[in-house]
């Protein structure tokens, strides 16, 4: 438990943040002032070190994040009874945006072990990848999944189906089933006939037809992206032949999107099959082919220049921007310093974070083109009768974070404070080192599908909650804002930034701590929570309103 019980985040802030329980008549003193909390104030929530007007400011991260519903005194606790989300208007401005890098002098000539494809892109693993041009392909995708993940070595374990044997068998015998244990059973690990295969993915999804034809095109997009990640390393297409998206429009996506693409690409068209038997297992044969060929493909050692990391948060915490949004924002100043690439995406959670931003877009063509994009996004969210604050979700709420603005100024901590080279609508690919921004939703999946997409080879994706969410082509690494969560939840978290909370390390200290992480996890040593149990997420946005 950290000695401190509380913290002020930026001097002008005008409420402090729990880092324990405090109890109500709490004497607190800050600065000359001494006052007595008139609540009893949960970890992580806020408390007003001032008294407020009806209508006054609500300050925090040091911008405006809420305004009072109602006059609240000093040592009150902030809620949603009492504070309604509020943000400052944001325009371009030239400003002569100044960036202390950080010191890189440990991670200089440091490397990691990745596959180097013939376009000079270096990836973090090697994927063959299954793609439906049409929902109407995902039955024949799922029974190809099971007989080669079974036989090849890729199956999670299957000790849930060794338990409910075992629970079955002692329903058979008579037995109370009510304290059943899973405790003990397990099943033995298959063993990875292909060696450099890190995994053989399938992009399961409910578009390609009976949508827009934007929807489709957009799609076409999106998993053309994913076919050309530097993760992948060959495809299998299935198509049932008369949907809306083509499997040559796809090709020819792809073709645009990289004209030096030279991947292997099986295409199988269901109605153009003898039957569905023999359309599975042509597919299976034929793949299993290409799968000996990239079994060839080694690590080779690459320099950090050639990451591209995306950082993510979900399940968000009152914690998050003080720990682990910062500790990452920390490493991704590392890497940009380093010569690598950053990805910020969840365009509704910078609500409140534009004006910051827009300071430090390097060109004004970047900052109109983020200004649009978050203006038209709001609009349409406006005009269903919803908006960016109401993003913040019930878990969210409860756990200190009530306005979307507290919550949007402490995820964008992820993105550190270098500048921001580009700004990509989705599907963009990033092609600039440095700090880009990259037009996604805030849900979980849409955002990290919109990652990858613009060519993210490792996410760091921060929780304070607890969230499973993974990616079929990117190794997602989730890092815990508090230790009573990665204890709690050990079997999806990675790394832990409670020690921040406690004292006990820097944000410097732990964003190194962070990027030797992601150095083992690009270099195939260490394998991340979410890939272990082939959290395969994959939900394509379809432009329409998800915040």
């Amino acid at each position: 438990m950290s000695t401190k019980k509380f913290l002020q985040i930026h001097p002008n802030d005008n409420v402090l943040v729990a880092l324990q329980d405090i109890a109500k008549g709490t004497s607190v003193t800050w600065g000359n002032d001494t006052f007595v909390l008139l609540e009893n104030v949960a970890a992580k929530h806020k408390f007003f070190i001032e008294a407020i007007a009806e209508g006054g400011d609500v300050t925090m991260y040091g911008v405006l994040v809420g305004k009072a519903k109602m006059p609240i005194a000093k040592g009150g606790v902030m809620t949603t009874e009492n504070v309604y989300h509020a943000a400052e208007a944001y325009q371009y401005r030239k400003v002569d945006y100044q960036w202390q890098q950080p010191d890189i002098s440990k991670f200089t000539n440091a490397t990691f072990n990745g596959y180097h494809r013939k376009d000079g892109r270096v990836g973090t693993a090697n994927y063959w990848l299954f793609v439906p041009t049409v929902f109407c392909e995902n039955r024949n995708l799922d029974v190809i999944k099971e007989a080669l993940h079974n036989a090849l070595g890729y199956a999670v374990t299957d000790k849930y189906k060794q338990y409910t044997a075992a629970l079955l068998q002692a329903y058979k015998k008579g037995e109370d089933i009510s304290q059943f244990s899973i405790d003990g059973i397990a099943s033995p690990a298959s063993e990875r006939i292909f060696k450099n295969v890190d995994g053989i993915k399938f992009l399961n999804h409910q578009g390609g037809c009976g949508g827009t034809r934007q929807d489709a095109a957009t799609l076409s997009n999106l998993l053309a992206a994913y076919a050309d990640h530097p993760n992948v390393a060959g495809i299998t297409v299935l198509s049932l032949g008369c949907q809306h998206l083509q499997t040559q429009s796809f090709l020819d996506d792809v073709k645009k999107r990289n004209p030096s693409f030279d991947k292997t690409v099986l295409v199988f068209e269901q109605q153009q099959a003898q039957s569905e038997e023999q359309l599975i297992k042509a597919a299976i044969q034929q793949t299993f082919v290409g799968l000996q060929t990239i079994n060839q493909f080694e690590r080779q050692p690459a320099p950090l220049s050639k990451l591209c990391i995306g950082v993510k948060c979900g399940g968000s915490d009152g914690f998050s921007g003080i720990s682990a949004n910062p500790a990452v924002g920390y490493t991704a100043d590392l890497l940009v310093t380093l010569g690598g690439k950053v990805l910020l995406a969840e365009f509704p959670e910078l609500c409140g974070a534009e004006q910051n931003m827009i300071d430090r877009c390097i060109t004004e063509v970047s900052a109109n083109k983020f200004i649009q994009l978050m203006q038209d996004y709001d609009a349409q969210a406006h005009a269903v009768g919803s908006g960016f604050h109401m993003n913040p979700s019930p878990g969210n709420i409860k756990d200190g974070l009530i306005t979307d603005a507290i919550k949007s100024t402490g995820a964008a901590k992820k993105a550190g404070t270098s500048p921001v080279v580009d700004v990509l609508d989705y599907t963009e690919p990033v092609t600039k080192p440095g700090l880009s921004l990259v037009c996604t939703p805030g849900n979980d999946v849409e955002a990290t599908t919109g990652k990858a997409a613009s060519g993210a080879t490792l996410i760091l994706f921060t929780t304070g909650l607890g969230t499973p969410t993974g990616n079929p082509v990117c190794p997602v690494i989730k890092v815990a804002t508090n230790s009573a969560l990665a204890n709690r939840m050990s079997d999806i978290i990675d790394i832990d930034t409670g020690a921040i909370i406690r004292g006990e390390k820097t944000i410097e200290e732990m964003g190194e701590d962070i990027l030797r992480f992601c150095i083992e996890v690009a270099s195939g040593n260490i394998v991340p929570k979410a890939v272990q149990l082939n959290q395969d997420d994959f939900i394509p946005w379809k432009r329409g309103v998800s915040l």
